[in-house]
């Protein structure tokens, strides 16, 4: 049986922040591959929509950015949550345990401070957009271009056009773009 000795508040916090520090380690690398395999699908369907002269396989696209664009932002939402809660509450308590009044995870908010943090926010805001908004939009205009849609694929790819829009301003309200705020509540 454990004693008082073997479970102490200070090892279940640093035990949650192992844990939290690992899930986001994940997290992070999921979500940047994310990117790769979005990458991916561009190439394959331009090659499909190319091979079978077939303007409506290009709605493939936009169907698939939107799954993986939502993931990604899931994905970055729970990253940025983690640092959140480490910076603000775990941090916080185990510097009081400590007897220190500051976290005691400095890199947790040193980095925040970059001067060229809110830059690199608005750029990689911007290449989120492309991946996941402007592309999957030229696929759907080169689609309604082409003049070829039947009602029902007119109608898919106004849906997805609805989806990539509700996507895109996900990622605006999420993308952390100002210095050294809280992160947005859940998705």
């Amino acid at each position: 049986m454990p004693t008082d000795e073997d479970v102490t508040i200070g090892k279940l916090l640093l035990a949650e922040y192992d844990r939290l520090k690992e899930e986001q380690k994940t997290r992070i690398g999921f979500r940047d591959n994310l990117l790769y395999v979005t990458l991916a699908v561009m190439v394959t369907v331009l090659i499909g929509a190319a091979q079978t002269d077939q303007a409506a396989v290009l709605l493939a696209l936009p169907a698939a950015t939107f799954i993986l664009g939502w993931t990604y932002l899931v994905n970055d939402q729970k990253i940025s949550a983690i640092g959140s809660y480490v910076r603000t509450d775990l941090g916080v308590r185990l510097g009081a345990l400590a007897g220190r009044r500051e976290n005691p995870f400095e890199w947790e908010t040193v980095h925040r401070r970059d001067a060229r943090r809110v830059q690199r926010k608005i750029i990689q805001c911007a290449v989120d957009l492309t991946a996941f908004g402007a592309v999957p939009l030229a696929f759907l205009v080169t689609f309604w271009i082409s003049g070829t849609g039947t009602a029902l694929t007119i109608a898919a790819s106004v849906l997805e056009a609805l989806a990539i829009a509700v996507l895109t301003t996900q990622i605006v309200l999420y993308a952390e773009t100002r210095p050294d705020l809280p992160a947005p509540g859940p998705i």
